[in-house]
Order: structure tokens, then sequence, then C-alpha cells
């Protein structure tokens, strides 16, 4: 990729651009979803229901654990989009080192406490006697590797931001593959059972991770790794942070959120509806995948673009990803509820945890449709580097919508509150991340025309 293949971003058509990083973004991240699909259903046909349950509950660690990576993750691709924009290719190799330095140091730390209490932090996530077990064998060798993944995560977003969506699609699948290989191995041949899912997973992550290494190794890589570039710039990590904050706040509050759906579920159900919401989970999770490869794709063209202050090609971008959004929602709820029992019974052969859910999917999808839209919404304000905006609307759906559901309404209805407060949530966010969207666009029109 030279120079000149970056700056495109500024002058070809929008459709084609958005089809050249989307495409490859939404192979890399559909394949990422089928990376934690696999897994589970690995983990249900071969190990069991209890397991299945017990990986549920190992959801929140999982969310918290990616908080921290997609806070430098995303926070770096923004930055290092805005710099190629602003023809700033030093500032895009500093952040680059300070993603690497950034993601050891976190990693590192989030692996020592959590591995000192593990047991402590899973009963708090509502692990009973029987699940307890199969989620400490399975967290153990994940956090083991949590440096990896750590790192390996955050310089795959910079190869996308960095004009490489194709490397990156490519170094995913290529973990994907052998994560299916690894766990297929350790759990039916070898009968390492949990353990050998997280196993799976730790191997496919290293592989992925030399392979991301050598990428931008290379002379012929556009931005390549440079000894200069590895050195803590106190400003460069704070920009990065400030603007992953977002995606930060967004997954730990999905470890709150879990937490308390696993509450609710453990104490008006049981540890079958705890099993049922991880299926449910791994369903749902493969379209906001695809939508979030959709998000991945307009980011360097939307920040390249606001960068080069170039409005309407900003909101072309920005049109064309929400459209394509909803048409993949769209595609998800028609799936899930016209065909909830072929789902749901990839994950498990038990006849009771299949019909809990099936009747959750039905629920959770009532309005996917809309997901696709808040989705791309909220993103927007992070492309372009509001940073407040992305936080509060990043912030909305949860905090002020969905845990509050989550609060009340099991108080009254039970596991049927759990079930509704997900879909209710997602309706109201999506009403206030248009009004914000509508106020901030006829902010940019009016900034652009007195300038």
């Amino acid at each position: 990729m030279s120079n000149n293949d970056s700056l495109s971003l500024g002058t070809e058509r929008i459709w084609i651009l958005l089809r050249r990083y989307a495409v490859p973004s939404i192979v890399a991240m559909t394949a990422s979803s089928l990376y934690n699909m696999v897994d589970s259903i690995f983990i249900g046909q071969g190990v069991g229901t209890m397991a299945i349950a017990g990986l549920a509950i190992t959801f929140p660690f999982m969310n918290l654990a990616a908080a921290f990576g997609a806070m430098v993750g995303v926070g770096a691709s923004t930055v290092i989009s805005v710099k190629l924009g602003q023809k700033d290719i030093e500032g895009a190799e500093h952040a680059m080192g300070n993603v690497v330095l950034l993601n050891i140091m976190i990693g590192i730390v989030f692996m020592m406490v959590s591995l000192l209490f593990l047991d402590n932090i899973l009963i708090f996530f509502r692990a009973s006697e029987a699940t307890l077990p199969y989620a400490r064998d399975y967290m153990e060798i994940i956090l083991y590797g949590n440096i990896v993944t750590h790192v390996y995560l955050g310089l795959n977003a910079v190869m996308r931001s960095s004009g490489y969506p194709r490397g990156s699609m490519y170094t995913t699948l290529f973990a994907v593959i052998i994560n299916g290989f690894f766990n297929y191995l350790f759990i039916f041949v070898f009968n390492m059972g949990i353990k050998g899912s997280a196993l799976a997973t730790v191997i496919a992550q290293i592989l992925a991770l030399i392979a991301v290494l050598w990428h931008f190794s290379r002379p012929s890589t556009f931005l390549r790794f440079k000894l200069s570039m590895f050195k803590f710039r106190l400003t460069v990590a704070r920009n990065i942070l400030a603007i992953g904050l977002a995606p930060f706040f967004i997954n730990v509050c999905a470890c709150l959120v879990v937490m308390l759906i696993n509450n609710g579920l453990k104490t008006y159900g049981g540890d079958l509806y705890i099993g049922a919401y991880g299926i449910n989970n791994r369903i749902v999770f493969f379209f906001i995948m695809i939508v979030m490869g959709l998000n991945q794709g307009m980011q360097p063209i939307v920040g390249y673009n606001y960068g080069a202050r170039k409005l309407d090609r900003v909101m072309s971008g920005f049109k064309m990803t929400a459209i394509s959004a909803v048409a993949v929602t769209t595609i998800g709820f028609l799936i899930c509820q016209c065909f909830p029992t072929f789902v749901v019974s990839l994950f498990t052969r038990d006849p009771q945890l299949i019909e809990i859910s099936k009747h959750a999917l039905h629920i959770i999808t009532f309005i996917f449709p809309v997901v696709g839209y808040q989705m791309v919404a909220t993103n927007f304000f992070q492309s372009v580097g509001l940073a407040k905006k992305a936080i509060f609307l990043s912030l909305n759906r949860q905090m002020l919508f969905l845990i509050p559901f989550l609060l009340v309404l099991p108080r009254f209805f039970g596991s049927e509150g759990v079930w509704w407060s997900m879909p209710m949530a997602d309706f109201v966010s999506t009403i206030v991340v248009s009004i914000l969207l509508m106020n901030q666009i006829k902010q940019f029109k009016a900034e652009y025309q007195n300038n």
C-alpha cells in the first residue's frame, strides 16, 4: 500500500471505498464472531449444558478485558486515520508505537489482578457450584494469553486504519480457522473439555499476532515498525485513550449489563436460563459484528474526510453505512424470528435449554432492525473524534435505559422482564441517538458555511 492509495480516501467514490474497506472488515468481524461462536458450539456439543452456562458466566469478564483492548485499539485507529488525513505520517507512527506499549502495560496488570481474585470475581458474576469449575478452567487459560490478545487486537485495528483492510481480514480468518481446528482436536480427540477450547483460542491468537508483527516489519508496508516509535509519549497516549473511552465504557457497561442479566436469570430461572442467554448472546453477536465491520469500514473514510474538511463525503459515507447496517440487522431479525429452533440447536442438544433459548431469541430480536442504525450513528461521532458525545451515546443504551430496566422489570415479570429489557432499551436509545445526530449534522453544516 502506497501513500497515494491511502490518499484515495479523499478522492475516490464513496461506495467504492466503502466496499473496499467495509467488505474486508465485515469478513474479519464476522470471522471474529465465529471465533466466539465456535467456542460455544464445541463446548455446548462436546462438553455439556453446564459448560455452556459456565462459559456464559465468563462473558462479563471477557467484556471487561475487551474494554481495555478496545480503548487502545479504537482510539489509535481514529487518531491514525485523522493523522493520515492531515498528512502527518510521523504522528501516525507515534500512535502505532504507543498502541503496542499501552496494550502490553494494560495486559500485564489485568492478567495479574484477575488471576489473583479469579474465583471471587466469577462468583460475583453469579457462578454456581455447578458452573464455577467450568468458568474457572476457561478463564485461567484465557488470562494467561491476555497480553497476546491485547497486542494482536490493537495492531489489527491499526492495520485496518492505515489502509490494509484485506490484511486485517486475512489475519482474522487465519485465527478463526486455527481456533476451529484446535477446538475440535482438543475437545473431541484429546478430551480436554472446556480447557481445550480456551487453549485453542490462545494458540490461534499467538499465531495471528505473529502474522501481524510480520506485516508491520516489511519494508513495503506504509506504516511499519521503527525503533523511534516505541517511546511512550504522554500526549499521544492521552489522545488515544480519550477517544478510546467511548468503546471502553461500552464494554464496561456491557460487563455490568451481563452481570445484571446473569443475576436476574439466576434468581428467576437458574443455570439453564444463563446458558440460554449465552446462546442468544452468540447468535445476536454474529449480526452485531457484521455491523461493527461496516463501522470499521466507515471509520477511515469518515475520519480521513473529516480531517480533510470534506463534509459531503463524510455524510455520504455515513448514509451508505447506515443503510447497509439496517439491512444486516433486518436479515438477522427474519432469521431469528422464522428459524429459531435451527439456530439454537447448533449450540445444544438439551430439549429444555432449546425451548428456553427459542423463547428468549424471539423477544431479544423483537426490534432488531433499528439496532443497525443505532450502532452506525453512535460510531459516527467516534469516527470524527467527538469523544465526549461518543461516550454519552455509547453509554445511553446501557446506563440510562437497559440497567434501569434490568433493575425494575424482573421484579415484576421475572425472567420475562430480563428478556424484554433489551429490546426496550434499544428502542429508546435509537430515538436519543437520532435526535443528537440531527443536531450535530446541523452544527457541521453551519461551521462549514461560516468557514
